[in-house]
């Protein structure tokens, strides 16, 4: 097949959600349609249940939660999905955010009893900054739930976006029967704890069609009366205006009991768009370029805890990756070549020989990626949009076994260049200290520390609120600035001076007093 055969052929998107919304569950259901897997697994697992494919470590099936971003390829119809199951939390966002900018949509999923909630909010400003065209399903409709109406008011209200029902509910809750689909003009009925088959599905080409009675008895009516209310207020699905990020597609289901999922997932494939351009600082690559280009957007060590490596995710964004092949490192200015490059399902692996547009490539990596970095064919470009942020919680490093220092360290090491949390080196006394948005990424630290390189440890709090790193044209009035400052002076893993502020108020003062110093929010990274 052709290159531009191929990117036609392609999807690569992530799931986002607040927490418990049923993200993860959804991902299971749709690997499971998708035949990537033979039977889906339950979030909070019990000892005899599958766990979920896509939390494969032990802290996220402990937690029930994710805690890190897992990559799945698989097909469906003759399509390759990528698809991405970003962590719900907010002390995750890092990941969701760089997440994010390696996806070319988003399925957002919003719990039907609970609405808009506060990190949907967020997630969905970052696919607003990027455009992103963003597909919505309205999960748990066997639950009791909010009326349809009132959450697509709703989305509207709080998200900034229009919406547009592709399929109805028909009832809620205990008495829910299934939707009416817009999209498919077919009606499809619900059956709790069993697999949807062919005999659930009736096709309905008019609303006044007598199976609808006989099928639905006194709900017939009421659904007649809301199809018309709501084919009235709402627009027509515009695949132009989703595309531009402006509306979104509505689904009501069940992810738990496999409904609402298959109908999702084939409108998916049609209108969601294949790979797209991506902007550097000098252009914007587009994928039918025949010349190879990607970013790493993420890293991950000891994903396989029986090999103790790590493996950077690198997104392909035009031409074809192929395994053996020299490819330039912009930021390092070396050439490299993967010998075992890698497609994904969550911790499980396959060696790949080439890859394409909106493909995830896994590469064996040494110390040499970090996050943002450019692989290409020769062209030295940065690719722009890859979110850095500056820490808000900091703690010391307290080691609780000397003998383990060494594997305590390039633990630390190894997490912080994953982007799980940032390290920095206090100033005064070498101490490491660790800097995070979220209090929960310590837990996971110290769980990743002792079980992934027998190092154990724990935190001290530190009264600090904010990380600035700090530079100037001026190097005697940067040095002066340190040395007057020692006790709030760290470096970070590359050497680089960073101001840790106590309060908002002494870092605007610290701004105010010394106009030449630059405080800067994000570190001089490849991306920035």
């Amino acid at each position: 097949m052709t290159l531009e055969t191929e990117i036609a052929a392609r999807r690569t998107f992530g799931i986002i959600s607040h927490p418990d919304a049923g993200k993860t569950t959804l991902t299971e259901k749709l690997l499971l349609f998708g035949g990537a897997i033979q039977v889906a697994g339950a979030v909070k697992a019990k000892r005899d249940t599958r766990p979920v494919t896509s939390d494969f470590m032990e802290i996220e099936r402990q937690r029930g939660i994710s805690v890190a971003t897992s990559v799945m390829g698989f097909y469906y119809n003759q399509i390759k999905i990528n698809l991405l199951d970003t962590p719900g939390h907010q002390d995750f966002c890092e990941d969701t955010f760089r997440t994010l900018t390696a996806v070319d949509s988003a399925l957002m999923v919003i719990d039907a009893s609970k609405g808009v909630e506060s990190q949907t909010l967020k997630l969905i400003d970052v696919c607003r900054m990027r455009h992103t065209p963003v597909m919505t399903f309205i999960n748990k409709m066997d639950r009791e739930c909010r009326d349809p109406i009132e959450l697509l008011d709703e989305i509207e209200a709080k998200l900034s976006i229009k919406v547009c029902p592709m399929s109805w509910p028909i009832s809620m809750g205990k008495t829910f029967k299934g939707v009416y689909s817009f999209y498919e003009k077919q009606l499809i009925l619900f059956k709790p704890h069993h697999k949807q088959d062919a005999s659930s599905i009736v096709k309905i080409t008019h609303l006044s069609d007598p199976r609808l009675d006989a099928l639905l008895g006194l709900d017939a009516n009421p659904l007649r009366e809301q199809i018309e209310l709501v084919s009235g207020v709402y627009p027509s699905f515009d695949q132009e205006a989703y595309l531009k990020g402006e509306v979104s597609p509505v689904f009501f289901g069940s992810a738990l009991n496999n409904f609402g999922v298959r109908e999702l997932l084939d409108c998916f494939i049609q209108i969601a768009p294949p790979p797209q351009g991506r902007p550097t600082h000098i252009r914007t690559v587009q994928p039918s370029e025949p010349k190879f280009t990607g970013f790493v957007f993420k890293i991950h060590a000891n994903i396989d805890p029986k090999h103790r490596n790590r493996i950077a995710f690198i997104r392909v964004c035009s031409g074809i990756f192929k395994r053996n092949e020299w490819l330039t490192h912009v930021r390092l200015g070396k050439k490299f070549r993967f010998s075992n490059p890698t497609a994904f399902m969550a911790q499980d692996k396959s060696i790949i020989d080439d890859a394409y547009p909106g493909d995830i490539v896994g590469v064996h990596d040494t110390g040499n990626f970090k996050i943002g970095d450019a692989l290409t064919e020769g062209e030295l470009l940065i690719f722009k949009g890859i979110p850095h942020f500056s820490p808000e919680i900091f703690r010391i490093v307290i080691n609780l076994n000397p003998l383990k220092t060494k594997q305590l360290h390039k633990g630390i090491h190894q997490l912080c260049e994953e982007g799980v949390a940032q390290l920095f080196t206090r100033g005064t006394d070498s101490r490491l200290m660790i800097g995070t948005v979220g209090a929960l990424q310590f837990e996971v630290i110290q769980y990743r520390l002792e079980n992934e390189y027998g190092a154990s440890c724990r935190f001290e709090p530190l009264n600090f609120v904010k990380a600035c790193w700090i530079s100037s044209d001026d190097s005697l009035d940067l040095d002066r600035f340190i040395r007057e400052r020692s006790g709030q002076i760290a470096y970070d893993l590359h050497q680089l001076p960073v101001y840790l502020a106590e309060t908002k108020w002494s870092l605007e003062r610290e701004m105010r007093e010394n106009p030449d110093i630059v405080f800067s929010v994000t570190s001089d990274t490849p991306s920035d």
